[in-house]
């Protein structure tokens, strides 16, 4: 097949996106399809070509990925470097180019890929991707929202709040108490999380999260063991653990190797494990994710489960969990690029 897998954009995961991306075109490229790996918002060229037998050359035109940073890009920059300086999301050339491809595979992460926008612009040039749709990638991208329905489904979540930056409150005014989480409420990868245990870490808390998004949520703060569950087709996958060696799953624990210990399957009695993959399996069906998604959790002191967020579009790097997950049940890189690719195409068949 023709593959164009989609990575970059405009979020914070922009660089986190493109080493999803890289891996996944390789897997693809040795299981014999033809790929370009292609930045959505750089496009490819800066003018209008001939694009027929692009294909042919895909991995010459496709964009070449480095390390991933240990913090967020300057987005500032990136808009700054396109050539094209039109108001548009989508760079050159990457409509026509998705347009030719058998299907487009989905390595972005964040703001302007998990959030349904993409896949509704794709809906309407008649373009097949990977992943959900636009209705349920736009829900579940939302974590206050998602709370909300998951929780009228009978799966345990944090007590916790949405605030904007429009209506924001002052500490001795919010029904939570510290310790607490603040977190933007649509973004991904930790980007802007603080854990505040003192009434004077509340505002530089609010300052780092607002600087990602208008919109956020605040929780309490569950002490306890992190784990993620992938669901592939609804069917959940073993059970992962993310210990890291220092402070929590933040963006560089989850992007630096050897900062944190992944155990898969986790360590924790098989009822918990089972309650644990059954509460992802409804979270990816009240949600409507219907190809592939990964939820993550928390056990407490109490070894009760409290559900933490869900992810559209995993990550597919070389630290990622769904790929650890997948391979517990004995599916390689390649064989899972490949079954994202399958269910998704069937849900193209009338």
């Amino acid at each position: 097949m023709d593959i164009v897998v989609l990575a970059g954009g405009l979020s914070a995961e922009r660089n986190v996106s493109f080493q999803t991306g890289s891996m996944v075109a390789q897997a693809l490229r040795k299981n014999g399809h033809r790929v370009i790996l292609l930045d959505v918002f750089m496009g490819y060229s800066d003018r209008e070509e001939d694009l027929n037998g692009i294909f042919d050359k895909a991995e010459q035109i496709s964009v070449t990925v480095g390390e991933i940073s240990e913090t967020a890009p300057d987005l500032q920059e990136v808009k700054a470097a396109r050539k094209d300086q039109s108001a548009g999301f989508f760079g050159p050339n990457v409509i026509r180019l998705c347009q030719m491809a058998d299907i487009v595979f989905m390595g972005l992460h964040g703001e302007n890929g998990e959030d349904g926008r993409i896949q509704g612009a794709f809906d309407l040039f008649g373009i097949k991707y990977t992943g959900s749709g636009s209705l349920s990638s736009a829900v579940a991208m939302n974590k206050d929202l998602t709370k909300q329905l998951i929780a009228k489904a009978g799966v345990p979540v944090a007590r916790g709040i949405r605030m904007t930056k429009k209506n924001r409150m002052d500490t001795d005014r919010i029904p939570v108490t510290l310790p607490c989480v603040v977190k933007p409420c649509c973004g991904g990868s930790s980007i802007g999380v603080t854990i505040v245990k003192e009434e004077a870490e509340f505002e530089p808390a609010l300052a780092e999260a607002f600087c990602w998004e208008d919109e956020l949520v605040i929780e309490e703060y569950i002490r306890g063991r992190e784990f993620s569950v992938g669901v592939l087709a609804g069917h959940a996958l073993p059970v992962i653990e993310m210990a890291p060696l220092e402070g929590f799953y933040d963006y560089k624990n989850k992007y630096r190797a050897g900062s944190t210990i992944e155990t898969c399957p986790a360590k924790i009695p098989e009822e918990i494990s089972e309650e644990m993959r059954r509460y992802a399996e409804t979270v990816a069906s009240v949600l409507g994710l219907d190809t592939y998604s990964r939820t993550d959790f928390l056990l407490d002191e109490q070894n009760r489960i409290f559900c933490l967020e869900t992810n559209t579009l995993p990550g597919m790097t070389q630290t990622s969990l769904l790929p650890q997950e997948a391979a517990a049940e004995g599916m390689d890189f390649g064989q899972l690029c490949e079954k994202i690719i399958e269910i998704s195409l069937d849900k193209y068949e009338v």
